[in-house]
């Protein structure tokens, strides 16, 4: 092989290397996204199917039930209610009345939290929460 073909050999062979390497970047980023989704949006059907999202609202008040070490609990946005499962030791600022991000995914319409996030103190409020919570109460 000539000079300039061992060039564009080895030009063609950088392409498809650099273009693998992001083809496999993309993939990996878009398997480890976890959306952030209100009751509202889960009711309409947006939730993924099979894969974990993130649910966040507001704790109902007397919604909160425990039978051992399992919760369930209802969250809202003030348009919607969804029910949460939860097999776990809830944080210490877990209140019914206030904000909380659950983790977890859909098994037959019921929402399996596998970690549950509590505010940290009295004026913080996930950006997500806030958010999903003034839409709901514009809407009304």
């Amino acid at each position: 092989m000539t000079k300039r073909q061992n060039r564009m050999v080895l030009v063609a062979l950088l392409i498809i290397g650099v273009s693998l390497a992001g083809y496999l970047g993309l993939k990996a980023f878009n398997e480890n996204l976890l959306y952030f989704l209100s009751p509202t949006d889960v009711t309409n059907g947006r939730a993924p199917k099979d894969k974990d999202f993130r649910l966040g609202g507001m704790v109902v008040k007397d919604s909160v039930k425990h039978d051992g070490i399992k919760v369930v609990f209802d969250v809202t946005d003030y348009a919607n209610t969804f029910r949460i499962n939860y097999s776990g030791i809830l944080p210490d600022l877990f209140k019914e009345g206030q904000g909380v991000i659950t983790t977890g995914s859909l098994v037959d319409d019921v929402f399996m939290a596998t970690e549950v996030l509590a505010k940290h103190d009295e004026n913080y409020m996930p950006a997500e929460v806030s958010y999903v919570l003034e839409k709901a109460k514009n809407k009304q």
